[in-house]
């Protein structure tokens, strides 16, 4: 390949923003995985909310630039704005600081649609780590499929694995009023004003979540009391609950079942689907109707069928066993 073309596939150049909070244990894959990237001229900027571990040490030492936000100042919103007001670069990837990407054109594949001047936002697919809950491996599976959308229909996105245009952050910050889903409102606004979302399937990162039940229960809790905000006619009733919570339970059991693992994951698929939709039925309270196209997106089990991921001719990152 001569330096002509190179430059004409990697003419990329990104900020970004990590949140974090006591994330010494997964920050050194999230690093790596950048120092593996295609796209190389990128700054890194860590908003740190107080971390007591040696996240801020790790930060400094791989060269990114850390702002600090005082924990009761926290909001999800407050912070992106904080780490994106110190962003230098147009093009701003935001990821978790537990989440780390599968191929070294993470970044690359999730620029490319900025090609196009009306698109807004981009997120890529994201999957759990093997030992993730069976549950949480669904949910993955059902809101980042093997395809790629390059104008999708709904303002589904996640902050975990996305990049916007700062420019259009100027003119409209991230609601730091609400409990979550500060990605999903901002993504309506840019839809409001004629921008497209993006989804890349190809930008893939592993998620780590590593959550007690009752820690599912309150994400999903503070989820529906945004999700609330954001669309004042939704509604989810406790017949809803028992309703998605049976149904995803019998999805999950059957997926289980075809790949040999029901047993296994018997019990966890019941205890993680009960407190999801309680959760999610404790942050409505209330009744209206939902948006269609988002209540097959957040809550509906997938389809029924093997699942597998489609293979790529990339070559993964390959990390060290002891990150």
């Amino acid at each position: 390949m001569t330096g002509e073309q190179q430059s004409e596939i990697h003419p990329m150049s990104c900020s970004i923003v990590i949140r974090a909070y006591n994330e010494a244990r997964h920050l050194p894959r999230l690093f790596e995985g950048i120092r593996q990237q295609t796209v190389q001229d990128v700054e890194v900027i860590l908003v740190d909310s107080g971390s007591t571990d040696t996240t801020v040490a790790m930060a400094e030492d791989f060269g990114a630039r850390v702002v600090h936000i005082h924990r009761e100042e926290f909001t999800f919103g407050r912070s992106l704005n904080l780490g994106i007001q110190a962003a230098t670069r147009e093009h701003v990837v935001i990821a978790s600081a537990h989440v780390y990407p599968v191929y070294p054109d993470w970044l690359e594949t999730l620029l490319r649609p900025f090609a196009h001047p009306q698109v807004g936002l981009t997120y890529g697919k994201q999957r759990g780590p093997q030992w993730a809950r069976f549950s949480e491996q669904q949910v993955f599976y059902q809101w980042y499929p093997e395809v790629s959308q390059p104008r999708q229909a709904t303002a589904f996105c996640n902050n975990a694995n996305a990049a916007i245009r700062r420019s259009l952050w100027e003119r409209h910050p991230y609601d730091e009023r609400l409990t979550g889903l500060e990605d999903i409102a901002w993504a309506k606004w840019a839809q409001e004003q004629g921008y497209a979302i993006a989804y890349v399937a190809e930008a893939e990162i592993i998620h780590v979540h590593n959550e007690s039940l009752r820690a599912i229960l309150n994400r999903y809790r503070r989820e529906a009391m945004a999700f609330k905000q954001i669309y004042p006619e939704a509604h989810f009733s406790l017949y809803d609950f028992l309703r998605l919570a049976t149904t995803n339970i019998l999805s999950d059991w059957y997926h289980a079942a075809w790949q040999g693992e029901l047993l296994r994951h018997f019990l966890s698929i019941v205890g993680f689907r009960i407190v999801q939709f309680y959760g999610t039925w404790m942050g409505y309270r209330h009744s209206s109707l939902i948006t269609p196209q988002l209540r097959e997106t957040f809550y509906y089990p997938r389809q029924s069928g093997k699942r597998q991921d489609r293979p790529r001719e990339v070559e993964p990152i390959r990390y060290q066993a002891t990150q």
